[in-house]
């Protein structure tokens, strides 16, 4: 079996910013996601975003629990830090990192089912204790790597390739977010560059914790039951030595509109998404105004996009424990092991 990888020379007129680095810096390896994936898309917005905000790839950690979505950090930023977590914890593990080293960006990936089923509470705790991140959901509503059952984000009624119904309230990721104290909320679409790119860069510019749910399709169920060329049929009739799935290649969808404008989006199977770019004068530091025109949108049908919440006087996990400026894994056996006259006036201050 043979695999592609990228040549390590650059073209000497690739354009360079402020640090030195071409945009090709900023990659990593060549993807094995599906031919259209929503993920890559979002994985070039994050490129594309560090580039232009001068950042060395040495200073971001990337993290990620399981999931198609918790692969895309091996496809951006391949010169920086890296962890790849257990199933929905990739969080907690996070905030250890950020505790022990502040000086390091840190950007979580994580996915529908990663994040609003086996981890939601870890999600849950990330926000409400304003771990300095930024907190990426790639969100298509469905399990990708488990062939494509619904996940906790789909929304109510929709249809699965089988034709099955979804008949549950679907978790809303971005009401959560608001709720527990995010101090910077954003939705996104994949397939809206102009408007997924800056995001991504004011999300890592901010101070606390920033989270950005992306709308991203997934393009890969195009089977169905009855048919005996799909690949369940092949396999029950076949005595196959190993499993393979074959992946039809699909156009990537783009979208291109003005804020304040709805703009319909059909996607590979023929659903159609209703997005509403946020208008100019939109007020996103009232966080009560915010839920219920988020949730008035929602009852016409139409999916907000753009940064929806932000708390100008927002504060992070750092400033709220009153650690030292220091990165906590810098400090000397000196300066953790304290004396013991230090040790008797925090036991004075506890009785």
């Amino acid at each position: 079996m043979t695999y592609l990888a990228k040549p390590r020379l650059h073209h000497p007129t690739l354009a360079k910013n402020k640090v030195g680095y071409t945009r090709r810096d900023y990659e990593g390896k060549i993807s094995t996601l599906c031919a259209g994936c929503g993920h890559d898309s979002i994985s070039a917005a994050i490129v594309q975003a560090c580039w232009e905000l001068d950042i060395e790839p040495h200073r971001v950690a990337k993290l990620s629990g399981i999931g198609c979505s918790s692969k895309t950090p091996d496809y951006f930023l391949g010169n920086s830090h890296g962890f790849n977590s257990v199933h929905g914890r990739m969080p907690s593990v996070l905030t250890g990192a950020n505790l022990a080293n502040r000086d390091l960006i840190y950007m979580g990936v994580s996915g529908d089912g990663d994040s609003a089923s086996i981890g939601l509470g870890q999600f849950a705790h990330c926000m409400r204790r304003g771990v300095n991140m930024v907190y990426i959901v790639e969100n298509n509503g469905v399990y990708g790597l488990t062939k494509g059952q619904f996940s906790a984000t789909a929304d109510k009624g929709s249809k699965s390739k089988r034709g099955v119904v979804n008949t549950e309230e679907p978790i809303d990721m971005i009401g959560l977010a608001l709720l527990l104290g995010a101090t910077f909320v954003a939705r996104s679409f994949s397939g809206d560059k102009k408007q997924l790119v800056p995001l991504i860069e004011a999300a890592i510019e901010h101070q606390g914790a920033a989270f950005i749910d992306v709308i991203s399709p997934c393009v890969a169920f195009n089977n169905h039951p009855g048919s005996t060329r799909s690949y369940d049929y092949v396999r029950e009739h076949n005595e196959a030595v190993n499993r393979l799935d074959v992946i039809t290649g699909r156009e990537e969808i783009t979208a291109d509109y003005a804020p304040g404008e709805v703009t319909e989006v059909t996607q590979h199977d023929g659903s159609v998404l209703r997005l509403r770019k946020l208008a100019a004068d939109y007020d996103a530091t009232d966080r009560i105004k915010v839920m219920h025109y988020l949730q008035e949108r929602a009852a016409a049908g139409e999916v907000v996009t753009g940064l929806l919440y932000l708390d100008p006087n927002a504060a992070d996990l750092h400033s709220y424990l009153n650690t030292v400026d220091a990165p906590l894994n810098q400090l000397t056996e000196r300066e953790l092991c304290p004396r013991a006259v230090t040790l008797d006036r925090i036991n004075a201050a506890l009785r």
